[in-house]
């Protein structure tokens, strides 16, 4: 099975380059609807063109979403990922789309559009060499770089529904595949303190910075990264003028924790918070808005049939851990065998050297396409 998926892939390898470079010329960062909606259209005719039946999920605020479906015998299996990227508008005037030798380089083309190019590849694979596969649902989402808060519902509900979750992010480097990843949150610790002259009436006030200092010095000791729990103090503002006693400051508090256990535990050292200066309080805002993925048996078994099929074609598969989270996180929490990272190898998310390794395309392609077939209720 695997060896024909995977001949037909390479056979038809250079069919993958136009369907990441369309994906790209269209940039979508997450807080432009419009141009997000552009690349969604596109994405849709793309999936049309692979066989499925696509539905628009209309947003208010944020891109529409992108649903997708492929009929096929048995429980559905999901494929999972986004098409919001990080970079704004005009970004491709400055990092153009192109091909470096085996390389091909352009915003957003790691994190992830070539993930979703792999994903029409692996169904148009299975449709061409007739193998049986379970129902197929895909669910391209809008704004998963900025929290995913007008798509999580929509995950969650069409992960129910399916017997796994194929998350279409970047492989890990070498192309392993993510077996775990760290919960994700965001805080913003606001400390009031009463205003006065830092001349005249010093004593009469109460910085809020010299507190928010205070506090950021017990903030970086939940950090343990032996434990793989990171904070980082990513923001800080505060005060009006120098000989002005600052009435209020506030920082803005990046966390990662790998478990549920030490996620629970840092909210909660957040939430003890409390100030150490007279006429000073603090007020606290945010959270985990990601839970962590964990290494279950689920995942695991998850992990294994991928390997097996690799295997039937001579290939080996790694697995790791990612301090990153993505919206295999919320599938995952839900109990729902996940498995990331099945997207393309490279590297540079988020960053100017940012690519793909096309000679790998063909490969990641039928690998998602035998996982897919392996599922199938006949086999």
């Amino acid at each position: 099975m695997i060896k024909d998926l995977l001949a037909h892939c390479e056979a038809h390898s250079a069919d993958i380059v136009p369907i990441i470079e369309t994906l790209v010329r269209l940039e979508s960062p997450s807080t432009d609807k419009a141009a997000v909606d552009r690349c969604g259209a596109a994405l849709a005719d793309l999936l049309r063109g692979a066989g499925a039946e696509v539905e628009i999920l209309p947003q208010p605020q944020r891109g529409d979403l992108v649903r997708a479906r492929i009929a096929g015998r048995g429980r559905p299996v999901l494929l999972l990922g986004h098409f919001d990227t990080v970079w704004p508008l005009g970004t491709l005037a400055r990092m153009p789309l192109r091909r470096e030798g085996a390389r091909l380089y352009g915003p957003g083309i790691f994190d992830m559009k070539a993930g979703i190019a792999l994903a029409i590849a692996a169904a148009r694979a299975l449709g061409a060499t007739g193998t049986p596969h379970p129902p197929i649902t895909m669910l391209w989402t809008t704004d998963e770089e900025i929290g995913s808060a007008s798509s999580r519902a929509t995950i969650e509900s069409e992960a129910a529904r399916c017997a796994a979750v194929l998350v279409l992010e970047p492989a890990l480097p070498g192309g392993a595949l993510k077996t775990a990843r760290k919960g994700c949150g965001e805080f913003e610790l606001t400390v009031h303190g009463i205003a006065a002259h830092a001349g005249l009436d010093p004593g009469k006030g109460a910085s809020a910075i010299h507190e928010l200092a205070a506090q950021i010095a017990v903030i970086e000791r939940l950090q343990d990264l032996t434990r793989g729990i990171s904070v980082n103090v990513g923001i800080v503002s505060g005060g009006s003028r120098p000989n002005v006693v600052a009435e209020v400051a506030r920082a803005t508090i990046d966390v990662r924790a790998p478990t549920r256990e030490a996620a629970e535990a840092v909210d909660a050292a957040f939430r003890g918070l409390h100030p150490t200066r007279p006429g000073t309080r603090l007020t606290l805002q945010g959270g985990f808005d990601r839970p962590p993925m964990e290494r279950t048996e689920a995942i695991a078994g998850l992990f294994d049939r991928a390997s097996a099929v690799a295997a039937s074609a001579g290939r080996e598969l790694g697995e790791g851990a990612a301090g990153g989270g993505s919206d295999g996180n919320f599938t995952a929490a839900l109990g729902l065998p996940t498995l990331d990272g099945l997207g393309a190898v490279g590297d540079g998310a988020h960053a100017a050297h940012e690519h793909v390794e096309v000679d790998t395309l063909a490969w990641r392609a039928a690998l998602i396409a035998g996982l897919l077939a392996s599922f199938n209720s006949s086999a």
